[in-house]
């Protein structure tokens, strides 16, 4: 591969960073206003605290610790997001009966109603996304599917920024 054509795939990778920041505002603000229209009284102030309640949902019952790596994210944050969200009302916590030490998260009905919207809009982006993909043949599909593996890989390696 040409150093140009490298060039350019990564002039591309950056861009769609910097999109990817610019939709997840835009995904916040038509959360919100779906959750207006459905009259939905309290929905958190950011996507990620939104994704610990999709997480939540989906696995409920779950810990902290569980939360964390599902998310990738530190137990420290997921603790501090946890304890807003049941300050809000929108999860509780609970303990099992045969394990008393270990404290679990469920959603509430506020939480659900988050979760349920969130789930629609996530719906509707994979079928858009699904639409694009049929775009490609299925070689090209194992080719972008490897691509973002590798990508991903990268991105959860820490990297050195002085080298």
């Amino acid at each position: 591969m040409s150093e140009l054509a490298k060039q350019l795939i990564y002039d591309m990778y950056v861009k769609l960073l910097h999109l990817n920041e610019q939709k997840a505002d835009t995904d916040l603000k038509a959360l919100l206003k779906q959750a207006d229209e459905a009259d939905v009284k309290r929905l958190p102030g950011n996507m990620t605290t939104i994704h610990v309640i999709s997480c939540i949902g989906h696995s409920e019952p779950i810990n902290n610790t569980g939360i964390a790596k599902k998310m990738n994210l530190s137990k420290a944050n997921i603790t501090k997001i946890s304890s807003r969200l049941l300050k809000e009302g929108l999860i509780k916590r609970f303990q099992l009966t045969d394990n008393k030490k270990e404290v679990y998260f469920r959603l509430t009905p506020s939480g659900k109603q988050v979760f349920e919207l969130h789930e629609k809009l996530h719906q509707k982006k994979a079928e858009t996304f699904d639409q694009f993909l049929d775009s490609f043949s299925e070689p090209e599909q194992s080719a972008i599917l490897k691509f973002l593996q590798g990508l991903t890989v990268m991105a959860g390696k820490k990297q050195d920024v002085n080298k």
